[in-house]
C-alpha cells in the first residue's frame, strides 16, 4: 500500500543533507520564513515540508498539475486532511512509545510487533472512518487512489483475520510447538502450532487430578531448565517473529510515508491561512510555459517579506514571457532584491505545487533554481572578494543546465565598473546563448548598457521607480538603465537633510 500524494506513481526521494547551493538559495530566498510558516512550531511538519520542497521538485506541468489538485482538494477539506494527519502521528507516537528489548529474541521481536500492530490497526480503523465519511468531496486523482488502496486492503477480512491472529498470538501462558527428530537425537523443524480447541472448565479440573506422564513441570530455581526452555519456544517463535515484523515494518513505512505526504499539504494548508490572514493574495500558477521559467506576473509579491512584515508588500507586475534576461537596474532600496526574491520564491513554490504569491503568473519547469547574491568579505581573508564571487559563480555554472534559472544579485560587483561589467557580460552572454534564464540585479551600467545597445528581443529591462522628491514607490517598472543609483537620497533621508532645490537628471548616456 503506497500514499503517492506526491507523485502518481513514485514514492518521494529520501531526505538528504542539503549541499551547498542548495543552502545558498534558502539563504537568498529566504526560504526560512515560508518554511515556519508552514511548520507553525511542529518540527516534523517544517522537516517534511522542507524535504518536499528543495529536494522533490516536480519537472512537468502534468506532475504539478497532479499535486496543485490535490492541494485544492486539502483547501476544501481542511479539517478531514489535518485529523487524518493528526491520526497517523498519533500512530507513530505510540511506535515510539513502545518498548523495545536490547536483545533481539524472537519474542521481544514477536511481542513488540503485536504491540506495534494493535496500535496501526486502531489507527487505520479510525482514518477508514473519516475516509468514508469525507471521500465523496474529495476530487483529486491522488486522494482518490489514496482512499481506494485503503479500503481495498484494509477491508472487514482483512480486520477480523489480523484481530484472530493477534488475540491467538497474545496469549503467553502456553504454546503449541512441534519438531520431528533428526539424526544424534537432534530436533530440527520446530514449528508453532493452532492450539486446539478450549477444554471446558470442567473436564480441565478432573484433567488436574491425574498427571500426564509426558508432562514435564520445571521447578522455580531450575534456572538452566527455565532457560533452555526458552530457547525451544524461540525456535517456533521464530517464523512467526520474522512475519509479524515483516507486517509492522510495512505498516510503519507506510505510515511514515504518508506522515511525510500529508505532512507537506497540512503545512500547505498552515502557509495558506497565514497568507489570508495578512490580506495577502494567492494563486496556482500554470506551469505550462515551453521556453524555460520566464516569467508573467501580476501582482507578484516576496510571500517571505509579507510574512515577516504580516502585511502585504507592494506588488509589481512582470511581462518576462518570452524573455531569457531580465535586467533590473535603478535607485537604491527602491525593490529589486525584493522582486528579485519574489521571481525566486514563485518558481520555486510553484514547481513544489504550491500557490505563489500573485494574482497570477504564469512560466515555464525550470530545470534547477539557482541563486548568486552578493556576500559579506570573507573574515578569514583566505580570498578576495572577487575571487569568492567567481568561485561561486563557477560552482553554479557546473550544474547550471539548458532551462535552468538563475538569480544574480550584484553580482560580480566587487571590483571596479569596467572589470565588472566584462566579467558579467561575458557570464551573461554564455548562459543566455545556452537556454538559462538569467534574471540579474546590478549597479554596474556598462554591463547594462551594453545590453540595451544589442536590443535582443530576449531581454527585458526593468527600472526601480524614483518620484521627483526621491521617495521610493517600491514598484519595478519597464525602463533602461541609468548611470547612477541615486545614493544621494539615502544620506538625505539618514542624515534628515532638505532636498536640492532641482533633482540632478542627466541623459540616458551621461
Amino acid at each position: 500500500m503506497k500514499a503517492h500524494l506526491l507523485f502518481r506513481d513514485r514514492d518521494p526521494l529520501p531526505p538528504t543533507r542539503p549541499g551547498p547551493l542548495t543552502l545558498a538559495l534558502v539563504q537568498d530566498l529566504d526560504v526560512a520564513a515560508v518554511l515556519d510558516a508552514m511548520g507553525a512550531g511542529d518540527a516534523p511538519l517544517r522537516e517534511a515540508a522542507e524535504r518536499v520542497l528543495l529536494a522533490n521538485s516536480l519537472s512537468t506541468p502534468e506532475e504539478v498539475l497532479y499535486r496543485q489538485q490535490a492541494l485544492e482538494d486539502c483547501l476544501g477539506q481542511p479539517a478531514a486532511v489535518r485529523e487524518l494527519y493528526r491520526i497517523v502521528v498519533d500512530a507513530l507516537e505510540r511506535e515510539r512509545q513502545i518498548w523495545g528489548w536490547s536483545e533481539r529474541s524472537a519474542s521481544s521481536v514477536l511481542y513488540r510487533s503485536l504491540g506495534l500492530l494493535e496500535g496501526f490497526l486502531a489507527s487505520l480503523r479510525h482514518a477508514l472512518e473519516v475516509v468514508r465519511a469525507h471521500r465523496a468531496t474529495f476530487r483529486s486523482a491522488a486522494f482518490r487512489q489514496l482512499f481506494a488502496s485503503m479500503e481495498a486492503e484494509l477491508d472487514a477480512r482483512f480486520f477480523a483475520e489480523a484481530d484472530a491472529h493477534l488475540r491467538r498470538l497474545e496469549s503467553r501462558a502456553s504454546f503449541l510447538l512441534s519438531a520431528t527428530v533428526g539424526r544424534g537425537a537432534a530436533a530440527p523443524g520446530y514449528v508453532l502450532r493452532t492450539p486446539p480447541a478450549a477444554t471446558p472448565r470442567g473436564w480441565r479440573r478432573l484433567g488436574a487430578l491425574r498427571r500426564d506422564p509426558h508432562t514435564i513441570v520445571l521447578a522455580d530455581r531450575d534456572e538452566t531448565g527455565h532457560r533452555l526452555l526458552g530457547e525451544l519456544i524461540d525456535r517456533g517463535l521464530t517464523p512467526a517473529a520474522a512475519a509479524l515484523g515483516r507486517a509492522a515494518d510495512h505498516m510503519l513505512q507506510f505510515l511514515r510515508a504518508l506522515r511525510t505526504e500529508l505532512g507537506f499539504y497540512v503545512g500547505a494548508l498552515n502557509l495558506h491561512e497565514r497568507l489570508r490572514a495578512i490580506g495577502a493574495p494567492v494563486c496556482f500558477p500554470d506551469l505550462r510555459g515551453s521556453e524555460g521559467p520566464a516569467c508573467a506576473a501580476r501582482g507578484l509579491y516576496d510571500v517571505g517579506l509579507a510574512l515577516r512584515l504580516g502585511r502585504p508588500p507592494v506588488p509589481n507586475d512582470l511581462d518576462g514571457a518570452g524573455r531569457r534576461l531580465v535586467l533590473i537596474t535603478g535607485a537604491n532600496q527602491g525593490g529589486k532584491s525584493t522582486l528579485l526574491r519574489a521571481v525566486g520564491l514563485a518558481q520555486l513554490l510553484g514547481q513544489a505545487g504550491l500557490f505563489v504569491g500573485a494574482e497570477s503568473l504564469s512560466t515555464g519547469i525550470a530545470s534547477g533554481i539557482f541563486t548568486h547574491f552578493r556576500r559579506e568579505e570573507d573574515p578569514t581573508l583566505r580570498r578576495g572578494k572577487l575571487e569568492e564571487e567567481l568561485a561561486r559563480m563557477q560552482d553554479v555554472c557546473r550544474v547550471l543546465a539548458p532551462g535552468g534559472l538563475l538569480l544574480c544579485n550584484e553580482s560580480l560587483s566587487s571590483t571596479n565598473e569596467r572589470e565588472g561589467s566584462e566579467i558579467a557580460d561575458q557570464v551573461v552572454r554564455a548562459l543566455v546563448d545556452r537556454g538559462i534564464t538569467v534574471v540579474y540585479v546590478t549597479f554596474l551600467f556598462e554591463f547594462a548598457d551594453a545590453w540595451r545597445r544589442r536590443a535582443r528581443s530576449d531581454c527585458l529591462f526593468l527600472r526601480a521607480e524614483r518620484t521627483e522628491d526621491g521617495a521610493r514607490t517600491f514598484r519595478l517598472l519597464p525602463g533602461e538603465p541609468e548611470p547612477w543609483s541615486f545614493a544621494e537620497d539615502v544620506c538625505r533621508k539618514v542624515w534628515d537633510l532638505p532636498l536640492p532645490a532641482a533633482p540632478p537628471r542627466a541623459a540616458a548616456g551621461g
